[in-house]
């Protein structure tokens, strides 16, 4: 009787020894979405990190007096009110004639180190503000000038550490 139970003991022992040092698979970090470029929008290399893109576009921001609506460490959203009458935009959009027109320019960015991905893509928002307001995504290329990104990789290239 002895016997058995000093058994009985040890081989419980040695099942709890055996499942407490079972581990099951190491936790998967998610994978971050890889940033594509969709039709309209602009993009280019940076040789900076994600950082550093970040703080220059929102110092160009700063700096011309255009707001800033989102500010995360991938994405940065701008707002700009067109003023003044756009016949060009009210033939293609349609008029805006409940609340202000905006253009929204998203810079999205993405990389390890000093190899950064910029995309920006704009869109017009007629009647900003209001329960009808509008979004148009803009794919021709005069509404989303690539200067505004070759400006910003030679800025930020600058203020980098890379070599």
């Amino acid at each position: 009787m002895l016997l058995r139970l000093t058994l009985v003991l040890v081989a419980a022992t040695a099942l709890t020894a055996c499942q407490s040092g079972r581990r099951g698979p190491a936790p998967v970090e998610p994978q971050q979405a890889v940033l594509t470029v969709p039709t309209g929008a602009q993009s280019i290399t940076v040789r900076a990190n994600t950082e550093t893109v970040r703080q220059t576009i929102v110092a160009n921001a700063t700096e011309r007096g255009t707001p800033i609506t989102q500010n995360q460490p991938n994405m940065v959203i701008l707002e700009r009110t067109v003023t003044g009458e756009n016949p060009a935009l009210d033939s293609e959009f349609g008029p805006s004639d409940n609340g202000p027109r905006k253009f929204r320019i998203r810079v999205r960015f993405q990389g390890t180190g000093c190899d950064t991905l910029v995309v920006q893509d704009v869109a017009v928002v007629n009647n900003a503000g209001t329960a009808l307001e509008q979004v148009f995504t803009l794919t021709q290329p005069q509404y989303n000038p690539r200067d505004s990104l070759v400006g910003l990789k030679s800025k930020a290239e600058s203020g980098a550490r890379c070599i």
